[in-house]
């Protein structure tokens, strides 16, 4: 495992994301949350991977849950990272906030807590001061911020007084828009950013394209998997494939090489199962070459998916689709 060393603290390049864990969401099932969901964190501490990252909101608590069970006996081996959900973000709240998260994790103490969105319709002055006052008690080592733009950034770590030492958000081959300006930040600035949905949900590992979209569930929800975005990736996954294959790795590992050749970022994947865990740790030690690097940067340059407002009628029209279709399979079962 690589290392990234920021502000006097050392995660591995590659962390693990669990918002899967105990969120029906993602369909995985009880089995998942009991079982598999834990043999993924303590197989990733057995590679050497430190970074474990979730949320208060992940399944209402069950993923904080589930990774303090996965710790349990291992503690000095993890750096835990849990996110706040900043709803009434004022200071008893959000010093309660972080005591039940603590007591789920089964920790005495947060190695880093972040918040998980800027609240627009409250001051950022409680709630950097109530995480300051944690700080000072023990109870949070290093604050970070999740879905901050930079001015965001720089005024949470004004009223906190001190480093903010990460923030995470949404950077992929498929999402570059950290690099305009929280990417150099933190460069300069000794602090790191973590990158959630490295793999833009799974389209960068090549299993999806136009002719095979993904089932229903989470992925409806994501315009990337529109049929006209997968049309417009096609370019971008097949460079993957074909840098892939002159490396023996998969799509998945090489887009995972290329966020983490970024100094200061480090990506936090999800896995469904424990070898997809221990393929997703193995592109830490992936070498990609400066023209792998600039081929996939061209590639991912001309990659222009319909985001947003504008993606609004196609998701519609594919969700009413799908609603017929199940429709007309349930009466094909019934009649049948």
């Amino acid at each position: 495992m690589r290392y990234v060393e920021v502000n006097g603290t050392r995660v591995s390049a590659i962390g693990v994301g669990t918002w899967q864990f105990g969120s029906k969401e993602w369909g995985y099932g009880d089995d998942y949350a009991t079982s598999t969901a834990l043999a993924i964190v303590q197989r990733a501490l057995d590679l050497g991977v430190n970074l474990i990252d979730t949320a208060e909101i992940y399944g209402f608590g069950a993923s904080e849950r589930i990774v303090g069970m996965a710790i349990a006996g291992r503690r000095d081996e993890a750096f835990v990272a849990t996110k706040l959900f900043p709803v009434l973000p004022v200071g008893p709240v959000a010093q309660w906030r972080a005591v039940e998260s603590a007591g789920r994790l089964g920790v005495q103490r947060l190695d880093l807590y972040q918040v998980h969105w800027p609240n627009p319709f409250f001051s950022r002055q409680p709630v950097m001061a109530a995480l300051a006052r944690l700080q000072r008690v023990g109870l949070v080592d290093r604050v970070g911020v999740s879905n901050h733009n930079l001015v965001q950034w720089q005024l949470a770590e004004r009223k906190l007084g001190g480093p903010v030492f990460s923030n995470q958000v949404q950077y992929s081959l498929a999402m570059r828009k950290p690099e305009r300006e929280l990417v150099p930040w933190a460069q300069a600035n000794d602090r790191l950013i973590i990158a959630y949905s490295p793999l833009a949900q799974g389209l960068l590992g090549g299993r999806y394209d136009a002719d095979h979209p993904p089932p229903p569930g989470v992925r409806s929800n994501n315009p990337l998997f529109l049929a006209d975005n997968l049309e417009r990736a096609e370019g971008l996954l097949c460079a993957l494939r074909e840098i892939a294959a002159t490396h023996g790795a998969t799509p998945a590992q090489v887009a995972l090489a290329w966020v983490i050749r970024r100094p200061n970022v480090v990506a936090i994947p999800g896995a469904s199962s424990v070898a997809q865990l221990e393929a997703n740790v193995a592109a830490a030690d992936l070498e990609l070459s400066d023209d792998d690097d600039a081929r996939l940067t061209d590639e991912s340059g001309r990659f222009s998916p319909v985001r947003g407002a504008s993606a609004l009628p196609a998701m519609l029209l594919a969700r009413q689709e799908a609603k017929r279709a199940a429709a007309s399979n349930e009466g094909d079962v019934r009649s049948g």
